[in-house]
């Protein structure tokens, strides 16, 4: 039997920092469009907290969509979801950050804090009755028995997925294929995986992550992206279903780059 695998395109929202990437609402309907028509289980959207037109982007990208989940993007905090509900997405996507460096040097918190702060979070978006996923930000420089506890708490708090991220583009396939799969198996959590490719191999991670068991990969049109870009979206679904006969939701990669070619020139030639 074919395996099945899922989408999240992120290139409205990580895609977008990449140098010159910043999208006009039309442009990222237009986008949303796009890939929604190509077949893209899941589009990460933008960020609310960002203010009134990244919020209006997103309301307009539900209107267009007519099978892909709409997610907002969040940073652990209340302040962050109260903007996201006023866009009624259908999955709110809370980043946490878990490698010590991420705790203690860019929050100037502690894990206990951290703990704390992701269940107040969760349980607001879960109280309003949202599907809440979870992003181990910097997750490939963290501690797996760290991760695998944070993991069975949003297990039992009904969270419906974790992301792992490789934040800084660090890991080799091989790396990636080992921690997803032990972070899997310990946590009994379904995964998604989030690449960069500062060392040229987000490609190859996210196909190893698929293997690992990883049923959610992140991609973005061109591999555009924050510093040298994610997983390109066309390489990934080619190599999943020339080489790994994955099912991947009946995706038309091809068509989705096509025709968003024009507006990402356009920006590209800006």
């Amino acid at each position: 039997m074919m395996e099945l695998r899922y989408i999240v395109d992120t290139t409205l929202r990580d895609g977008e920092q990449s140098p010159g990437f910043a999208f006009s609402g039309k442009e990222k309907t237009e986008l949303a469009k796009i890939l929604d028509q190509a077949g893209v289980y899941q589009i990460e959207g933008g960020i609310p907290a960002m203010g009134k037109a990244e919020k209006d982007a997103l309301l307009a990208m539900k209107s267009v969509c007519q099978q892909a989940k709409i997610s907002a993007w969040n940073r652990l905090s209340l302040k962050d979801l109260a903007e996201s509900f006023d866009c009624e997405p259908d999955i709110i996507h809370i980043s946490v950050p878990v490698s010590k460096r991420q705790i203690y040097e860019k929050l100037k918190k502690d894990e206990t804090w951290l703990e704390q702060q992701m269940v107040r979070c969760v349980d607001l978006a879960r109280s309003k009755g949202y599907t809440v996923t979870i992003g181990f930000e910097d997750a490939s420089a963290a501690s797996m028995e760290f991760m695998v506890r944070l993991a069975q708490k949003l297990k039992k708090m009904q969270a419906a997925y974790i992301r792992f991220a490789d934040t800084l583009g660090i890991l080799t396939p091989f790396a990636a294929y080992e921690k997803v799969k032990q972070l899997r198996e310990d946590s009994g959590m379904e995964l998604e995986f989030h690449a960069h490719n500062d060392l040229g191999m987000a490609v190859a991670n996210s196909i190893a992550a698929a293997q690992a068991g990883a049923l959610y990969v992140d991609v973005t049109l061109a591999g555009i992206g924050e510093r040298t870009g994610n997983c390109s979206f066309e390489p990934f679904l080619q190599a999943g279903e020339l080489l790994y006969d994955w099912q991947l939701d009946s995706i038309d990669a091809g068509k989705a780059v096509m025709d968003a070619a024009a507006i990402l020139e356009r920006k590209m030639l800006a």
